[in-house]
């Protein structure tokens, strides 16, 4: 089964993928597909904050920081790593469970972004803000590096996200029954 998505002027079918017997997701996936990244990255530019840096999760939100990043001619983004690597100095870390990830996993800051971020306004990027816990996650690292949020935005807003007020998105995507049929 397959949801017909429009967004930033292009047109995708995304996959149903179960994940609980009641419940399925619609995969939007941005690794690798560079039409809708550029289009995606330049509607959001429109309605973002001003912003110092761009914060996001590895992995399935670097290409639409990269691509941001890119359009507005800024010199870096910021990636919070799922594992922590030797050259990441005094890391700054948080605990995370997402609804496309089994079990808690955990995102970490490097020594030298904390504190290039510290006193500095940041955007937090996702593909797709859900249930909201990677958004958290990253908040509560932006805020232990002293950063302030000036916005929170995502290409999607997946079921009862599209009601919040606090995030920009670009378009709404419903969760889906075991039937495939769109919940409300």
């Amino acid at each position: 089964m397959h949801y017909p998505l429009q967004v930033a002027g292009v047109k995708r079918n995304l996959t149903l993928f179960p994940i609980s017997d009641d419940l399925q997701i619609a995969a939007f996936i941005l690794l690798g597909d560079q039409e809708l990244t550029v289009a995606c990255a330049r509607a959001l530019l429109e309605r973002v904050p001003a912003y110092d840096y761009i914060l996001t999760a590895e992995a399935k939100g670097i290409p639409l920081a990269h691509e941001m990043a890119r359009q507005a001619g800024a010199e870096h983004y910021i990636v919070a790593r799922k594992k922590m690597k030797l050259y990441m100095g005094k890391a700054i870390c948080v605990d995370v469970q997402s609804i496309t990830t089994a079990g808690v996993q955990q995102l970490f800051l490097t020594e030298k972004d904390a504190e290039m971020m510290k006193g500095k306004r940041v955007l937090i990027i996702d593909d797709v803000i859900s249930t909201g816990k990677s958004l958290e996650a990253l908040e509560s690292l932006a805020l232990k590096a002293g950063a302030q949020i000036c916005g929170r935005a995502a290409v999607l807003a997946e079921g009862d996200a599209a009601q919040r007020d606090d995030i920009i998105y670009l378009e709404p995507l419903p969760l889906f029954d075991k039937n495939a049929h769109p919940l409300s």
